[in-house]
């Protein structure tokens, strides 16, 4: 068996050094490693607790970890059939190619929009030496990543812009998208506008509602809430939150904030034979091929998928080769594509 000798005390571990020094074991990694910008005071605390305890970083592993396994991990949050996994294979693919060009390799995980397998998922990439980290958080609330993450990676987040964590991140402009459309449907000369959201709580869909009430104000034209309906995202509930606004509310004009909703608003219009633009005026969200086959083709707002991905593996190549630089929130901007049902 192996044990401490008479007396001896244990060797001091990382978590020794963090719980002295008032931090995260994260930090005293990072530290170690130079693998994120901290703090000089902060810094200065780690150093003096590992000097207080005799902490000595395994050098093994420290070179283990210097050396490049040139391979990047890739964690989405896509469920079952939905369609965003056309969205997040898109971005998979910009990332891809941007990374083969510097000899990456890159290991596709999906967290199924659980934070748990999110968990899970990251502390299997921290067992596999990678590179780098890219991924889109299950949530806005990403401080439990300061013990979650080891340390020895840097980390780029797409789409979603998590809080209580710091790092470079790279999203759409989901403000901008929803603004302009309600900017359009007001030329058309819509007031009445119906708006229907997955879930709040990702900054995606918090955005993207807060575009469409600026624009409402900018016309002074109140924001009722019995126009606004919030459900998760399925098909089901866009075809259900569709019929409730289009029995009780009367709108003439609906915007759809997620691809997979606007798919069930429409099965609920072409059902109830509406007639499109001339009954009901809509924009949805996300260009796939079905919705330039619907009847009539929709009107919707585009996002830069491959380009996000693009974007995504130069900002991590980036970090990579500078690791103290300050970090980077990068958005790209949506397109309106016009088609018939506006």
């Amino acid at each position: 068996m192996y044990g401490v000798k008479g007396g001896e005390k244990p060797a001091a571990s990382m978590k020794d050094v963090a719980e002295k020094a008032g931090v995260s074991t994260a930090t005293v990694s990072h530290v170690i490693n130079q693998t994120r910008f901290v703090a000089e005071e902060t810094k200065v605390k780690v150093i003096q607790a590992m000097k207080e305890l005799d902490y000595r970083p395994n050098s093994a592993a420290r070179s283990l970890r210097s050396s490049k396994s040139k391979t990047i991990g890739l964690l989405i949050p896509v469920m079952g059939s939905d369609t965003s996994n056309f969205f997040f294979m898109s971005i998979a693919q910009g990332i891809e190619n941007k990374l083969k060009e510097h000899g990456y390799n890159l290991i596709l995980s999906n967290s199924n929009e659980q934070p748990e397998n999110e968990e899970e998922q990251i502390k299997a990439y921290n067992a596999q030496l990678i590179d780098g980290l890219i991924m889109a958080p299950t949530g806005t609330d990403q401080s439990y990543l300061e013990n979650t993450l080891s340390g020895t990676y840097p980390v780029v987040f797409i789409d979603r812009k998590p809080q209580g964590y710091d790092g470079d991140c790279v999203v759409v402009d989901n403000f901008q998208g929803t603004n302009e459309a309600v900017k359009l449907l007001f030329q058309k000369g819509h007031k009445k506008i119906g708006y229907i959201s997955g879930a709040l709580g990702l900054s995606t869909s918090d955005e993207r509602l807060c575009g469409y009430k600026r624009e409402l104000e900018e016309h002074n034209i109140p924001v009722l809430q019995s126009l606004i309906k919030i459900g998760d995202a399925s098909f089901d509930t866009g075809y259900k939150l569709t019929k409730e606004l289009m029995e009780k509310e009367k709108i003439t004009a609906l915007l759809v904030a997620n691809n997979v909703m606007t798919m069930g608003a429409m099965a609920y219009l072409q059902e109830s034979e509406t007639k499109i633009p001339e009954e009901l005026a809509v924009i949805g969200y996300d260009d796939y091929d079905w919705a330039k086959i619907t009847t009539p083709p929709l009107t919707v707002i585009k996002q830069p998928a491959f380009e996000l991905g693009v974007t995504a593996g130069e900002a991590l190549l980036e970090r990579i080769n500078n690791p103290e630089k300050s970090f980077q929130e990068y958005r790209l901007s949506t397109e309106i594509v016009i088609r018939k049902s506006v």
